[in-house]
């Protein structure tokens, strides 16, 4: 069989199998199951348990349920109503006013993450009960919070832009600078949409507080310090290099049970309450990732990735619908693969046919961060839409359509840095000089 009809074959398993109602990580492992038992002559039975080890085996992957941890310990105390009430009188005038803080909170995380699934799991957990019981509206602030949790992989530093630098033979300081400008812009257009949403929806929108003095927006910020110093310093020791992502995450907990405890809201049953909702959080996400990873092996020995890379590439196309081509090969990838195996599956036949077509390798890097960003919220594969689906209880899909304008959001800043690539390598050029 052609190995693209065997690749539509696998999705149409998937989404039966979805629409069955079957567990996210139990189908993306069957799926993996059936392409490696029917279409390859591998053994799935060794490869799946390969596969679920390897990808939970992994000193990185420790820092996911250490900020999960921290998240939930600002949510079980009162820690996090405080952050709100700090930054309330400050955001009073702007359109959308604390729906912002959203984006603002995915931003600054995804700096010290480095993840899309912990950025999104621990600003979720603590922005999403506040916004609610304030009464912003909650398909805004879910779908801000799907799609802006993807900045955890664009801001650097990134695993993913990492591995691509690697793949790439390009200088990993040179990509992770190349991410900042996007990352900003992304987010100047994701409260760009919340600012023109609050406005041409008034009445969805908590009405404003009074005005409030200079002096009394500092007293009022007075708890929001400490939860500031916090993230400071997690994001100072994490770039000056005297910490890996692990252990800053061990840093955030500690701060945050510090400071629960000094302002005597620490508890043994917020404690244990935080530590399980912590485990199931944690075993959900990691559950997905192994059946992902098994997946991703089937797609290996299928050839499925590189067979679509390699049909592009006999279209000879010219520089500009060779990229239109492939920001559509990538979306379908995105639907059964995570943004690493995308990267690595073909990068051997897609960097050569960018070098051909005179693009610049370190701003394809950051093309490809954001084609993977539209991936994590792409039915029916999206990793952020599961991860809300497990915290909120909502269909995927039901957040899926939320995160809809902010998907434009996305489209948008691709066709920005498409236009105008300077945005993507001005910085690493004003930083390390213009390569030779």
């Amino acid at each position: 069989m052609d190995t693209l009809w065997i690749g539509a074959l696998l999705l149409a398993v998937m989404l039966v199998l979805l629409a069955m109602g079957v567990w996210i990580g139990m189908t993306l492992a069957i799926v993996g199951w059936v392409g490696q038992a029917f279409f390859t002559v591998t053994q799935p039975g060794k490869n799946l348990f390969s596969a679920f080890w390897e990808s939970n085996a992994s000193w990185e992957l420790a820092a996911l349920p250490l900020f999960i941890w921290m998240g939930e310990i600002l949510f079980r105390t009162k820690l996090s109503e405080q952050m709100f009430e700090g930054l309330a009188p400050w955001l009073n005038r702007v359109p959308g006013r604390l729906m912002h803080t959203t984006i603002l909170g995915c931003g600054i995380f995804g700096s010290v993450s480095g993840s899309s699934a912990a950025t999104c799991a621990t600003i979720s957990k603590v922005a999403l009960p506040e916004l609610l019981k304030r009464g912003y509206d909650e398909r805004i602030a879910l779908g801000s919070l799907a799609t802006a949790g993807t900045l955890g992989i664009l801001i650097p530093p990134s695993i993913t832009m990492v591995v691509y630098a690697v793949a790439a033979d390009a200088s990993i300081i040179r990509v992770f600078l190349a991410g900042f400008l996007p990352g900003f812009l992304l987010m100047a257009l994701f409260s760009g949409y919340i600012a023109w949403w609050s406005l041409r929806n008034p009445a969805k929108t908590p009405p404003a507080d009074a005005p409030m003095s200079l002096v009394n927006k500092i007293r009022a910020s007075g708890n929001l310090i400490p939860c500031a110093l916090l993230i400071v310093f997690i994001v100072w020791v994490l770039i000056a290099g005297w910490a890996t992502a692990t252990e800053c995450a061990a840093y955030g907990v500690l701060g945050s049970l510090a400071m629960a405890a000094w302002s005597r809201q620490l508890t043994w049953r917020n404690f244990w309450e935080g530590l399980m909702g912590t485990t199931r959080t944690s075993c959900m996400i990691m559950f997905i990732l192994s059946g992902a990873a098994f997946l991703t092996k089937t797609m290996a020995f299928t050839g499925i990735p590189r067979e679509l890379a390699e049909w592009v590439n006999g279209m000879h196309l010219s520089p500009y619908m060779l990229i239109t081509v492939l920001v559509l090969v990538y979306l379908v990838l995105g639907t059964a693969l995570d943004g690493i195996s995308m990267i690595v599956l073909t990068s051997a036949v897609v960097l050569p046919m960018i070098q051909k077509a005179g693009f610049d390798l370190v701003w394809f890097g950051i093309f490809i961060v954001l084609l993977v960003e539209i991936a994590e919220v792409t039915p029916p594969v999206g990793f952020n839409l599961f991860v809300l689906q497990n915290m909120t209880g909502k269909d995927s899909n039901t957040i899926a359509r939320s995160a809809i304008p902010f998907f434009g959001c996305l489209v948008v800043c691709i066709a920005i840095i498409t236009a105008f690539p300077g945005i993507v390598t001005w910085l690493p050029n004003a930083v390390m000089g213009v390569p030779k």
